[in-house]
């Protein structure tokens, strides 16, 4: 059987190249307002990501610009549920707009990380997408809250993998505020992308192995070199034999 996988990007956030991303993502994580973008850059990225053919998905954020969304917020669990609501509204009407199509949603930022293990967070998530539209697919981190919560509201997942992110040994990502969080050399993420995908594996900080099991890889668009490091995987993946598609609906 052919090996496949689908790399995402988070875009729409006013930084980063996003033209050259869309050249080689399938998936874009599109920017809500809430952690960066402004709703003319929002419409502007749908356009190109349609114009491109990529999948778009709503990356939701706690309302944090100053912090870029990657401040952990104790938020009342109504009230970050209404923010979501507010945030796949709002860039679902930029896709239409666009001429695409909504197709899943991502936390991002802090958010993202707390929804591994924090309950209350991630129920008024999965609630406010389940809400929305229950044909739209959770992408997030394998074992965390938020998944087991989408599979139990009857949503489709994405498993998803950083390229050039640290893992630690339990499988969750190194905190950007220590060393070595955030992996910069395009080769050695490229090798390590094309091992996950083959193998089902990454290393972790401590050099052990850990198993990942991921249908999506992201590729930060706002890292320095994230266009270098993208084409890198790109290439590698070919090179390897390894199709780039977006995921297929998988059911909870």
């Amino acid at each position: 059987m052919s090996l496949s996988v689908d790399l995402n990007a988070d875009l729409g956030e006013g930084v980063g190249d996003d033209a050259a991303m869309l050249e080689v993502v399938t998936s874009a994580n599109i920017a809500c307002g809430f952690h960066a973008g402004t709703p003319s850059e929002l419409l502007a990225t749908c356009r190109a990501a349609a114009d491109a053919g990529t999948r778009v998905g709503a990356q939701v954020s706690y309302p944090d610009k100053a912090g870029f969304g990657r401040r952990f917020m104790e938020i009342a669990p109504d009230d970050l549920a209404a923010d979501v609501l507010y945030q796949i509204g709002a860039l679902d009407a930029m896709a239409r707009a666009a001429g695409t199509a909504l197709a899943y949603v991502k936390p991002h930022g802090a958010l993202y990380n707390a929804l591994v293990h924090h309950e209350a967070q991630a129920d008024a998530v999965i609630n406010a997408v389940a809400q929305y539209d229950s044909q739209l697919s959770v992408m997030g981190l394998p074992g965390s809250e938020v998944l087991r919560r989408a599979r139990r509201a009857g949503l489709s997942v994405i498993t998803e993998a950083f390229a050039d992110r640290a893992y630690t040994a339990d499988g969750t990502l190194v905190p950007r505020s220590q060393p070595g969080a955030v992996l910069t050399d395009s080769a050695q993420i490229a090798d390590r992308v094309v091992t996950l995908v083959r193998t089902g594996t990454l290393a972790a900080v401590d050099a052990t192995t850990i198993g990942v099991d991921a249908q999506s890889v992201c590729l930060h668009g706002d890292t320095p070199g994230a266009v270098e490091h993208a084409r890198a995987v790109a290439a590698a993946l070919r090179e390897a034999g390894i199709e780039v598609v977006a995921p297929r609906h998988q059911a909870g």
